[in-house]
């Protein structure tokens, strides 16, 4: 199996926006994705969508996790083509959920809202806390 080397859009444009970001970005025909993808009519799989918005979301929404719990309410609506400019919508909902949307002047081509894992350091503590031997906070 090869490994991908051209994987990241070329960036445009950063807009902060009330708990989230909009990132616009021209999706180059020369990334890795597109080899093969198909051979007559280049089009962005969704897989390489969802994952683009998990990533872009841990990097600029401060979520309290990095795993993914669940994608709900997915939905592709219209074909991301080679070189198109498109624009991310990321939305914060919680520490653990955001909702996605990609648009562009064709409309919207797929949204979502992810469901993150909740910290595994914080599970430990609660664990801890509540085993039964000894409470957070009481000495021996």
């Amino acid at each position: 199996m090869n490994k991908l080397l051209k994987t990241e859009p070329l960036f445009i444009a950063k807009e902060i926006i009330e708990n989230g970001v909009i990132l616009t970005f021209k999706v180059q025909a020369s990334l890795d994705y597109f080899k093969g993808h198909f051979p007559n009519i280049a089009i962005l799989a969704g897989v390489v969508q969802l994952d683009w918005a998990v990533n872009f979301a841990i990097q600029y929404l401060n979520l309290a996790s990095s795993v993914v719990k669940q994608v709900e309410i997915l939905k592709f609506q219209e074909i991301i083509y080679a070189d198109q400019i498109v624009s991310l919508s990321l939305t914060r909902k919680s520490d653990h959920k955001f909702l996605f949307k990609y648009h562009s002047a064709k409309g919207v081509h797929s949204s979502g809202r992810v469901l993150l894992e909740e910290s595994l350091l914080q599970e430990t503590l609660l664990d801890e806390a509540f085993s039964g031997d000894t409470l957070v906070g009481e000495t021996s």
